[in-house]
């Protein structure tokens, strides 16, 4: 359910803007992302797991809004292009 380690720094290393980046806003929505498609996987399997469906939905609305920020916090780095490759509906 979780982001194996292997995995966490596979999509740090893919969002990074430097080496050692994760605090950037890329970073923390990719991140989030990861964890929201692993949960909703695994829900297709385990349908009668209601323990861990509360996160999901309040974590459902999250990645949209930070990446939608993004243009106030770095006009640089536009938060179209994030939002493509991650498959983030607005």
């Amino acid at each position: 359910m979780s982001v194996t380690a292997g995995r966490k720094a596979e999509v740090i290393t893919a969002f990074a803007n430097k080496p050692g980046d994760t605090g950037s806003p890329e970073v923390q929505v990719a991140i989030l992302s990861e964890r929201i498609n692993n949960l909703t996987e695994h829900f297709k399997t385990h349908v009668k797991d209601n323990h861990s469906r509360p996160w999901l939905c309040s974590r459902m609305v999250r990645p949209a809004p930070h990446a939608a920020r993004l243009p106030a916090v770095t006009p640089t780095r536009p938060a179209t292009i994030l939002i493509e490759k991650l498959g983030i509906r607005r």
